[in-house]
């Protein structure tokens, strides 16, 4: 409980579980939906080095365009969502992945199942984060790999440049809960709940990886300029940090 009394937290709602923000979930998978750019997902398959043959769980898998991507490479992925709507959208678009709907805090696989856990951008949204961390050590190989997005509560191109400009942190409108937290403040969360990251990764934009992508950088100039200035930022004023972890040794 110390690390989540040291994050920044902002609750649009009353919510006191997980049920609460599952109606929100699917209201916003029902109209707008939530995706990034296809470059997104590759450069995060990219981090993972999966072989085929190997297995990936994505925690709060929503319309399933990571699955789509790993399940082409030859990768056995799996997903779970606990939004009805966002699990039939997966399901569509990665129909050779397994779906199911399934709460992040318990997650119905048996311990040491998979090569490769991820939740990209999202444990900031748990009612309990710390339960869904140890959930996903729980289900992690020996040696196996958790690969954890989340944000920076001082991003240089996002918190600070949106509280430069507004005078407020930035809320992006429709999150029933958000997180903000420093590098070692999810660093104390992670091993807290049973994963030591070995690795941290710093992302404010990737890279095209695509043709469509390409398209939509040559359109937006001020992309260009951030993805070129990106070498430069600190780790500790990235946007959105990556966390690579490895599961604590457990008590025989």
């Amino acid at each position: 409980m110390g690390s989540l009394n040291s994050m920044l937290e902002i609750r649009r709602k009353t919510v006191s579980s997980t049920r609460d923000t599952r109606i929100v979930y699917d209201d916003v998978y029902a109209g707008r939906g939530v995706r990034l750019s296809d470059s997104f997902y590759l450069w995060v398959l990219n981090l993972l080095h999966l072989e085929q043959g190997q297995n990936l769980l994505d925690v709060s898998c929503g319309e399933g365009m990571l699955l789509r991507f790993a399940a082409a490479k030859g990768i056995l992925a799996y997903g779970i969502d606990f939004s009805e709507v966002a699990a039939t959208a997966a399901r569509q678009n990665a129909a050779s992945a397994g779906t199911v709907v399934a709460d992040a805090e318990t997650l119905p696989w048996s311990d040491d199942c998979f090569d490769c856990v991820t939740n990209i951008g999202s444990l900031e949204h748990y009612v309990h984060p710390g339960e869904s961390v140890k959930e996903m050590a729980r289900v992690l190989k020996p040696d196996g790999l958790a690969c954890i997005l989340v944000p920076n509560t001082f991003g240089l191109w996002g918190n600070i440049k949106h509280v430069w400009q507004t005078g407020d942190i930035f809320d992006d409108g429709f999150q029933p809960i958000q997180r903000y937290a420093t590098k070692n403040v999810w660093i104390s969360l992670l091993t807290e709940n049973g994963l030591v990251p070995y690795k941290i990764v710093k992302h404010e934009r990737e890279a095209p990886r695509t043709i469509k992508d390409g398209l939509m950088f040559l359109r937006h100039p001020l992309r260009i300029v951030r993805l070129a200035l990106f070498p430069f930022v600190p780790l500790n004023l990235a946007d959105r940090l990556v966390f690579l972890c490895h599961p604590a040794k457990r008590e025989p």
